[in-house]
């Protein structure tokens, strides 16, 4: 909220603090239960939402198996996002800060960046998705733009007309960080009933023009046994779960702006499994009528090229303008909150929300995600999974701490300052980096054979089945851990 926040606390003064990182006092939480519902409904519809089952499709499950999958792991990583946002709420304090009462005032930076790092990965995914939307649908009205004179330098591998596209995607998005957190909140609550509208409004046009939903919906499981079925079911079930794997952990980051714990819970349980499953749906559903609108029977899976085959002036400029506030709605949700505020935690006399979010913004343009996307070894199973193994265990430390080792409760002055009740070790508590070592470690093999399958492909089966259970494996054996270390700390103490 940087310099639009209309209000400061003593705890500004803290080296540890700053006006977007301190408690917000109850009296200015403004957000309501549909704000939450609208922010689940902004993050959820999006291009990688459309597409998601899809790739649960060409595993081998039928429409009704992927659909399934995609609400239930939308319903369990539905729980601990809820249990985390309990202390924003109660607290008024960001996720970074909240995690100062596991990891210690300066521990904290170590899953607070790496949640961050996350996050500055999926900026610059959703941002070059969002500009090749914005290239693609001007392609059908200006046909010329993909011959305008070369000059991006050749290393970059893409053309000017895209990279153009790409920036304007991007100062979009940093007009909106320079805005702060509240503008966030305008658009998420304009945008949900657009997005819904746009969404049903193209279901509605499929299903008249195909005459029925097509032969997608009517395709059977391509599994011959229920064993062939969990063997696909259980990693995707992890990959669903590992979608927002990232908003479970940073949940505090936006219920601290929460009027009460109802208001959170009731707009989250609203917003979350349902627009989710919706809009995986939607996507099935669509590309199912597509094999049957246009010539030569060929699924569509990108919406981009469907709009854009749609045909009309008037179609591609809606089209436009549903794809880039999809895609900012979520990139900026999802992919600038948090890791402006984890930044702001390293150093936050120094580093604003602001200042975080042109941080990662800026991180967005380096990494090249056009290149990332083209060297991906697998979206679900490699790249959702994989980092599902990272975050889990952060959660599994999150939840020990607050819901069993504390009963939530937490000395807010504390988390401010150095020599409290959470300095443990210099700062950092080295039973929470045990506990995250230990719940990444058994996920390690499996993650290298599925990632770099030619460099490691004598890993044990083991390893590969526990590696489809990643989030789970991760969350449990850290919080574990967790709970014994710190036990056996305050046995010690006493």
């Amino acid at each position: 909220m940087a310099a639009a926040r209309p209000f400061a606390t003593a705890l500004d003064s803290s080296p540890l603090s700053n006006s977007d990182i301190a408690p917000i006092p109850l009296e200015h939480r403004t957000w309501n239960w549909w704000h939450y519902c609208a922010l689940w409904i902004g993050m959820s519809v999006c291009i990688t939402t459309y597409t998601l089952a899809s790739g649960l499709i060409d595993s081998g499950m039928s429409w009704r198996q992927a659909m399934a999958t995609i609400f239930l792991g939308n319903s369990i990583v539905l729980l601990p996002m809820l249990l985390n946002a309990h202390a924003g709420t109660r607290y008024g304090i960001p996720f970074p800060v909240f995690a100062r009462a596991s990891f210690g005032v300066l521990g904290s930076n170590l899953p607070a960046l790496l949640r961050a790092l996350v996050a500055c990965g999926w900026f610059g995914i959703q941002t070059w998705i969002g500009g090749a939307a914005i290239y693609q649908l001007t392609l059908q009205v200006w046909p010329g733009v993909a011959h305008l004179p070369n000059v991006v330098p050749g290393f970059l591998g893409i053309s000017t007309g895209e990279f153009a596209a790409f920036l304007l995607f991007w100062a979009m998005n940093v007009w909106f960080i320079v805005k702060g957190t509240e503008s966030i909140k305008w658009l998420e609550s304009l945008a949900a009933p657009f997005l819904i509208v746009v969404g049903l409004a193209l279901l509605w046009w499929a299903y008249v023009r195909a005459g029925g939903w097509g032969p997608i919906l009517s395709q059977p499981s391509k599994f011959q046994s229920s064993h062939e079925f969990l063997r696909v079911f259980f990693p995707s079930l992890t990959a669903m779960i590992g979608y927002w794997a990232t908003l479970s952990l940073n949940i505090p980051d936006f219920t601290r702006y929460a009027r009460s714990q109802r208001d959170q819970v009731v707009g989250q349980a609203l917003g979350l499994p349902t627009t989710m499953t919706l809009y995986a749906f939607i996507g099935v559903a669509v590309t199912s009528a597509t094999t049957l609108i246009f010539p030569g029977g060929h699924a569509i899976w990108n919406p981009v090229d469907l709009l854009g085959r749609i045909g009309g002036p008037f179609t591609v400029v809606l089209s436009m303008l549903a794809l880039t506030v999809a895609t900012i709605t979520t990139n900026l949700a999802a992919n600038v909150v948090s890791p402006a505020n984890d930044f702001s935690n390293v150093a936050p006399r120094l580093i604003s929300f602001r200042t975080g979010g042109l941080i990662t913004a800026t991180l967005g343009i380096v990494m090249m995600p056009w290149k990332l996307l083209s060297s991906s070894q697998g979206y679900i199973f490699t790249w959702l999974v994989g980092y599902s193994a990272l975050l889990g265990p952060i959660g599994g430390v999150l939840i020990a701490d607050y819901f069993v080792l504390r009963k939530r409760e937490l000395h807010v002055d504390d988390l401010y300052r150095r020599g409290g009740r959470y300095e443990y070790s210099g700062g950092i508590n080295p039973a929470a980096v045990v506990a995250l070592l230990a719940g990444i470690a058994p996920n390690v093999p499996g993650f290298l054979a599925q990632a770099f399958p030619a460099a490691f492909p004598h890993v044990p089966e083991l390893w590969r089945g526990i590696y489809a259970y990643a989030w789970f494996v991760g969350f449990g054996v850290a919080g574990a851990v967790y709970l014994a270390l710190m036990r056996m700390r305050r046995a010690a103490v006493a």
